[in-house]
């Protein structure tokens, strides 16, 4: 044997040797953290119930913010292959990420999903400069992962050992982007995907793989088998909600955010009792912080917040038309994967713009998605595309931000497809789809492509249209010089832009105030 190899194999020793040390003060800390939760859930002025989390209201800095950053950073970045699914996907027999994993790496018996720690490094790795870009971005607010399905912490949890701050870089990546966040001015929330976890390894334990080791158990576990579907398998018992429970609130305590989003599988039955609880917990931290908190929740995969209780997240996915409650979509900027990768599809910022404007209009928030590579830097497209978009919102940012909708969300002949995961299904925006906010007794009419004509028809501000029958006084293009000329007729208000500027912009704003 090798002295390198001597020294590995020394280092796996010991640390199996003190991981039943640790796992039992993981357990005390989670008693612990549990026994709080039910002491803040119960003082109020939120009570542990729907009746009483229903009385929940959005926060006026989310509704005003419009635009946050989502960021999938973990180990699935080491790989760089399929998505950030490729943990789960390296176990199952018969998936690509299997066969790449033993041809690239060798079997999972020898190198698991755990042996990426070493090489996640984020040497390069700067929450001052991350922030800033997100801030240029235009962005208000961000959320990064703080644990996703793997179950890997990039935070520093007392519940787990497999976390950022004590393997591979060592260091509490969350808590440097919510301190860096909070320099630059945004609002700070995080992400927790943990309760997926109950199954998400469940393949590895199939064959001959470090799933099966008892080393790793408090890493790859439960990793319950699946059924039919990952709806219909046997639901996560006490002890890993009570873990589950417990981590969320350490995220709270630790970080502060004042948004906390949750992937689909809180809706689970069994999830319930405790998602209240931390519910509860949660709101009535906000209150004793004086900041308003929000958690995000989905409809998707089964029932689990009243509608007014959070705020209602769609996944890859707009509204076809306006909510009377603020809500949100998040997507990404790639069409094939949240995490870094090194086949990614990306989206334009021509589109994103776009999608941003469609969501506000009636009543939403973009979540727009990074996924930063392993060494800690952001993907030079990912940066242009966000750069792009702040180039955008600098000009016209006072129809998005502070907004509300106004009494018809747009007109035009683009229909948006309804739901999650339909992202990449609707046909691009034209010069006819207009968007409509308003600020006040100010409305912004936003044309979602530079019309050809270089003139915008807008049919909702005709001069016998119902929802704007007075009269108006001005009309003014934002980030076009010079006035502009219009006409106004019982059949539409026209507005003359004349030849779009150089670059051609991805959509353009028009700001309409009435006498």
């Amino acid at each position: 044997m090798t002295s390198r190899g001597a020294r590995i194999v020394i280092l796996l020793l010991t640390a199996m040797a003190a991981a039943p040390v640790a796992r039992a003060q993981e357990t005390g800390a989670v008693a612990k953290k549990v026994a709080e939760v039910d002491h803040v859930a119960a003082r109020g002025p939120f009570a542990p119930n729907w009746g009483s989390l229903a009385t929940f209201t959005v926060p006026e800095w989310y509704q005003d913010a419009k635009f946050g950053i989502f960021i999938h950073w973990g180990l699935y970045s080491v790989p760089a292959f399929g998505n950030e699914w490729y943990p789960r996907n390296m176990y199952k027999q018969g998936e690509k990420e299997f066969a790449h994993h033993v041809a690239t790496y060798g079997p999972q018996s020898t190198f698991g999903y755990k042996d990426f720690i070493p090489r996640f490094t984020a040497a390069r790795f700067d929450a001052g400069r991350w922030a800033a870009l997100f801030k240029a971005a235009g962005a208000r607010y961000i959320v990064p992962v703080a644990e996703h399905h793997d179950g890997f912490a990039m935070y520093d949890s007392d519940m787990t050992r497999w976390s950022a701050a004590k393997m591979g870089p060592k260091r509490d990546i969350i808590g440097e982007l919510a301190t860096a966040a909070r320099a630059e001015g945004l609002v700070f929330g995080l992400s927790s995907h943990r309760v997926e976890h109950w199954w998400f390894f469940d393949q590895g334990k199939a064959f001959d793989s470090d799933v099966r080791d008892p080393a790793f158990a408090d890493f790859y576990g439960p990793a319950v088998s699946q059924k039919t579907s990952e709806a219909q398998q046997t639901p996560p018992d006490a002890r890993f909600l009570d873990d589950w429970l417990a981590r969320c609130a350490e995220l709270v305590d630790k970080y502060r955010p004042q948004l906390v989003w949750f992937d689909w599988w809180i809706a689970q039955p069994a999830v319930h009792p405790y998602l209240q609880k931390f519910a509860a917990f949660y709101y009535n931290r906000g209150a004793e912080w004086h900041k308003g908190v929000a958690i995000n929740y989905k409809k998707h995969g089964g029932e689990s917040f009243p509608d007014t209780a959070g705020v209602l997240d769609i996944e890859r996915g707009q509204l076809a038309g306006m909510r009377s409650l603020f809500w949100q979509t998040d997507t990404s900027v790639s069409k094939n994967s949240w995490g870094y990768v090194e086949n990614h599809q990306y989206k334009t910022s021509d589109s994103l713009i776009d999608d941003l404007v469609d969501i506000v209009s009636k009543n939403g928030a973009l979540l727009l998605n990074i996924g930063p590579k392993p060494d800690g830097t952001i993907p030079e497209p990912e940066e242009r595309l966000l750069r792009e978009i702040g180039s955008w919102l600098s000009v016209n940012g006072e129809a998005i931000y502070g907004t509300r909708p106004w009494t018809t969300f747009g007109e035009g002949p683009t229909a948006v497809v309804e739901g999650p995961f339909a992202d990449t299904k609707r046909a691009a925006f034209t010069e006819h789809d207009i968007r409509f906010t308003r600020k006040g007794e100010t409305v912004y009419a936003i044309a979602l492509a530079w019309p050809a004509s270089g003139t915008v028809t807008l049919k909702a501000l005709a001069a016998n249209a119902p929802s704007a029958s007075r009269e108006i006084a001005s009309v003014e293009a934002l980030g076009v010089p010079g006035d502009v000329k219009w006409t106004r007729d019982a059949e539409a208000l026209r507005v003359r832009l004349g030849t779009a500027p150089v670059p051609l912009p991805a959509a353009v704003a028009l700001r309409i105030r009435f006498r």
